[in-house]
């Protein structure tokens, strides 16, 4: 089975994040690194979901809620110094990616 871009973009990025939270010193690891991670796999079950729901829409703006709850925790991350600014440009370039072909599946709904 052929997955869309949005997909394997997610996946991707996801895949990548996962380790450099991991890395986050203790005392946030069960804080902000446990958000992020489970915000970012919400997010990937939440495409799933869609993809498989009679209301797709609705799924979907509940997919991108999850995302700008993603962005504002990497913000954070980065502002505590938890995420070199590398990272967190590299993040903000792949869930802008990831936003605009989310939004472009919404806007194919209506």
């Amino acid at each position: 089975m052929k997955e869309s871009p949005l997909f394997v973009k997610s996946y991707d990025f996801v895949k990548w994040l996962i380790p450099r939270t991991v890395k986050f010193p203790r005392n946030q690891r069960f804080a902000l690194a446990a958000r992020i991670q489970q915000r970012s796999l919400d997010f990937m079950e939440q495409l799933y979901v869609a993809a498989s729901a009679t209301d797709k829409r609705n799924a979907l703006v509940q997919a991108d809620t999850l995302l700008k709850q993603l962005r504002f925790h990497l913000r954070l991350a980065h502002d505590l110094e938890l995420l070199s600014l590398r990272r967190y440009e590299h993040a903000c370039r792949q869930i802008e990616e990831i936003g605009r072909l989310l939004g472009g599946w919404i806007r194919s709904i209506r």
